[in-house]
């Protein structure tokens, strides 16, 4: 953010000072407004050019794309703005230097002036001010890099050969996975199996015709009937 806002301001600056100077002295006492924009592809002429039509058009489109550049936060618009600027500067110079003969800087005002220093000055500020900005999308993406690094990286559900294990955790082992529902009651502890002779605490005895063994009598497997007393002998005489 604070590199954002300070590379915009670089890049403002860059086209204020682009725009103004077209009117200041480029060349032995010219403006930058005198120079039409065709005599910079066609040859520098003497002929005097209107305002709208000179090297300060290209300038004002350029400091349109420093606006339009920081409102977006996009660094190559910006960029781009400042090549603009550089550019026809660079191109007035040739084009000045063919029709001089050759190009001096002169304090008396015979050679290149104080707009010339101006217009790149404010070309260089809008590079700086791009090369400032981090921009829209260098952030964003810096943004969803550090979540994607963040988050955990999702687990693929065990093969159907596998343990049943959630969370894989390559050990074998119930399962972790959580769930809304309640667990299923255990069933309660009701005993001894009586059919298991290594539980069964009570001595078997040999089965009766009248009463059924503990296995099969469905009764009370635990307590199961005592065997009747024998029926005493008849008596004689």
């Amino acid at each position: 953010m604070i590199r954002n806002i300070l590379g915009s301001l670089v890049a403002l600056a860059g086209a204020v000072s682009a725009v103004l100077s077209p009117f200041r002295d480029w060349y032995a006492g010219r403006a930058g407004q005198d120079y039409r924009v065709r005599d910079l592809f066609g040859g520098i002429t003497a002929t005097e050019s209107g305002v709208l039509v000179s090297i300060l058009l290209p300038f004002l489109f350029a400091a349109l794309l420093v606006i339009a550049g920081v409102v977006v936060r996009s660094r190559i618009v910006v960029a781009f703005a400042g090549v603009v600027v550089l550019g026809f500067t660079i191109l007035w110079m040739v084009r000045q230097g063919q029709a001089a003969g050759s190009l001096v800087v002169g304090g008396d005002g015979a050679g290149l002036q104080v707009g010339v220093a101006n217009a790149a000055a404010g070309g260089v500020l809008m590079l700086i001010g791009a090369l400032l900005m981090t921009g829209r999308g260098r952030g964003r993406d810096r943004g969803q890099g550090r979540r994607a690094r963040s988050a955990p990286e999702p687990y693929a559900a065990p093969a159907p050969d596998q343990v049943d294990t959630w969370p894989p955790t390559q050990e074998p082992g119930m399962s972790v996975q959580t769930t809304p529902w309640p667990e299923p009651e255990v069933d309660p502890y009701v005993g001894p199996d009586p059919q298991d002779g290594r539980t069964r605490s009570y001595p078997s005895y040999p089965s009766h015709p009248e009463v059924p063994s503990a296995e099969s009598d469905p009764r009370d497997p635990v307590h199961p009937p005592h065997r009747p007393p024998p029926p005493p002998p008849p008596r004689q005489g």
